[in-house]
């Protein structure tokens, strides 16, 4: 029996051999998938981008240059040239569950890829070995009467293969390829929205603390004013309505600390998850907006690039390429099905009869099965698989003109950007003069107090919205990186390799 479970192994290969030819002699039924076309336009705005915008004095006021066509680094967040943000991100890569659970869903894919693969494209052996007691009764063989007791040992080697003419399996696997590419896709997409959302909250800690910073002064320079204030008082110098003014502005100025110390703790917070961290275990740097360089060359895909760059896009034609080989699959169903069998052993009284020439058995066999009436259910499965493809189809193209508009909020966005902070670097330049100009004319007696009042507030206005939009600069060029696709395609580590794994 042993030489003849060799022999049929041995012969496994022709049956592979064998049975690839009948396939291949098939067709597929079903539509063959193609990647649709990108859109037919070669600008993302409606009016063209300066070729570079405004630019104001300090390191975040730099003129940036939008270069079209420019490749985008894989390490892009490194353009920022700041190492403590480049080691949050590398230790957010290894450490996020969102990036560790992107990963088993790819390695899950590809081992149902793998599962059904081995099951479709090569015949299934399988070896059997049974013993049974049985009573027979001779009136089933026309001997009344004749009873008999026996034991019955059976050994064999079984080898079925289905045939897939019509292409039904190859479609199931094309859906589990495409359903491989989904997960890919979806992994980038978590290492883009990881770094992206880390470059932000960086800014935005960087921000809070340069505003807390300016508030905290303008406070202590307001506390001292109040000081002389209240001296001035004593001696009849100035009216109680000055003093009590004065404490108002103190007490409305020291009021904007705590949200904007909670809004710091909370993107501390935020930082920590995302690197994986207990916000109580996490040990971050303190970001600050000098920690950051401005990137002053932009690298702007083409648009008929950008749909072979975003992971999101990339991500619903693979949900489409599935949905097309679905209705292969449907499809394949509604024409025949066509299985062989064979069988070699060995059945005998005892066991050691099992292993003798004479107890040899073996069969050979093919099946047809060819659907006649299933009461419409296989037709409206196709029509379902049809529709599910229709679906996938709009929302592939919806992922595509949101993608186009995020790339067109981001460019336009760091184009205002530019000229609100000059705006407003004049409105800070104008206030800090304005303020100082009052101070000298109130000491001289000039102006009302009211005044002093007036340009201490408009001070204090200018100087947290000149760090808000120093801040937007560096949040909104992060933006453009990730609207683009975040160059993951010239990765070699660590996203690209995560993807082989």
């Amino acid at each position: 029996m042993i030489d003849v479970i060799q022999r049929i192994v041995r012969q496994r290969c022709l049956w592979v051999a064998l049975c690839g030819c009948a396939a291949a002699a098939g067709c597929m039924v079903g539509p063959d998938y193609r990647t649709p076309p990108a859109p037919a336009t070669d600008t993302y705005t409606a009016s063209p981008l300066p070729e570079q915008t405004a630019s104001s004095p300090g390191a975040a006021g730099l003129p940036q240059r939008f270069v079209p066509g420019q490749d985008i680094p894989a390490a892009w967040w490194a353009l920022f040239h700041c190492e403590p943000l480049d080691a949050l991100i590398r230790q957010a890569f290894v450490n996020s569950p969102n990036i560790t659970a992107a990963q088993a869903a790819l390695r899950q894919a590809r081992e149902n890829f793998s599962a059904q693969a081995g099951g479709t494209l090569l015949p299934s052996v399988d070896a059997q070995l049974g013993a049974t007691r049985e009573k027979l009764n001779g009136i089933a063989f026309g001997q009344p009467g004749v009873v008999d007791e026996f034991n019955l040992y059976n050994a064999s080697v079984n080898v079925s293969y289905k045939l897939d003419v019509f292409g039904g399996s190859r479609r199931e696997l094309e859906a589990l390829h495409a359903q491989i590419d989904y997960q890919r896709f979806q992994l980038q997409a978590a290492y883009l929205a990881m770094s992206a959302n880390i470059v932000t909250a960086a800014v935005k800690e960087a921000s809070l603390r340069a505003q807390i910073e300016a508030t905290e002064r303008i406070a202590a320079e307001e506390d001292e004013q109040l000081g002389v204030l209240g001296k001035q008082f004593e001696l009849g110098g100035v009216g109680r309505t000055a003093v009590l003014a004065q404490q108002t502005l103190l007490a409305q100025t020291r009021a904007t600390l705590p949200p904007l110390q909670q809004q710091l703790d909370q993107t501390r917070h935020q930082l920590a998850v995302l690197a994986g961290k207990l916000p109580s275990d996490a040990t971050l740097p303190e970001f600050r907006l000098e920690m950051f360089s401005l990137p002053e060359a932009l690298p702007v895909s083409l648009p008929s690039a950008l749909v072979q760059q975003r992971p999101d896009i990339l991500a619903a034609d693979a949900v489409l390429h599935q949905a097309s080989a679905q209705v292969g699959v449907a499809t394949a169903a509604m024409y025949p099905q066509i299985t062989l069998s064979a069988s070699y052993g060995a059945e005998a009284l005892t066991p050691a009869q099992v292993f003798k020439a004479g107890s040899t058995i073996w069969s050979l066999g093919a099946g047809l099965l060819q659907p006649v009436f299933h009461g419409g259910q296989l037709s409206a499965q196709k029509r379902a698989a049809e529709a599910a493809y229709e679906q996938a189809d709009a929302q592939y193209r919806e992922t595509v003109l949101l993608a186009f508009q995020n790339v067109a909020d981001s460019l336009r966005a760091l184009d205002h950007d530019a000229t609100g902070l000059k705006a407003q670097t004049d409105a800070w330049r104008s206030a800090s003069d304005s303020l100082e100009l009052t101070r000298g004319q109130y000491r001289v007696g000039g102006v009302s107090y009211l005044a002093l009042l007036d340009a201490q507030r408009q001070y204090q206005q200018t100087v947290v919205s000149l760090a808000q939009a120093q801040a937007s600069r560096y949040a909104d060029t992060a933006a453009l990186f990730q609207a683009l696709g975040g160059g993951w395609w010239n990765a070699a580590a660590p996203t690209a390799a995560a993807t082989t794994q």
